[in-house]
């Protein structure tokens, strides 16, 4: 099962854009064996502002895909309850995951109606580090369902 990060806005090249990046490579790797990746980070910049056109790029990024929208009012997960839902969609035949991550204002109610929501609580995290945050859920998801020691719950 393919998995995208598509974000509003480019990450740029600080610290947290390095994260995110190292983090998605990670799961990339480890993910091969159990059917999960390569984790792509994908950066869409509208050419109108608000959160129409934005969403306009996410749905059609996610055209086909299962749809994951990060938002505070999302549900929230343990990392092995959000391993175990990625193994779930993975064995149901889910052949690409796409996580989206609005822009400043948020998510249009467009992209929350056509998709399930995650939350990383009730905080707004800035953009570039919510993509690292996801990235390394994702990863930590991965080596979950691998077994590895690198959770430890």
């Amino acid at each position: 099962m393919r998995l995208a990060v598509v974000a509003i806005g480019k990450a740029g090249r600080g610290p947290e854009a390095t994260l995110a990046a190292d983090y998605a490579e990670r799961a990339t790797l480890s993910g091969r064996g159990l059917g999960l990746g390569p984790l792509d980070l994908i950066d869409l910049e509208p050419r109108k502002p608000g959160k129409a056109p934005e969403a306009e790029l996410i749905l059609k990024a996610a055209e086909g895909a299962h749809l994951i929208a990060c938002d505070e009012r999302g549900k929230t997960f343990s990392s092995r309850a959000f391993a175990e839902h990625l193994a779930v969609l993975r064995d149901r035949g889910e052949r690409r995951v796409v996580f989206a991550i609005g822009g400043a204002d948020g998510l249009d109610e467009s992209v929350r109606a056509a998709a399930a929501t995650l939350a990383f609580g009730p905080q707004t995290w800035p953009h570039a580090l919510a993509r690292a945050m996801l990235a390394e859920q994702i990863y930590r998801a991965v080596t979950i369902l691998a077994g590895s020691p690198y959770h430890r719950d």
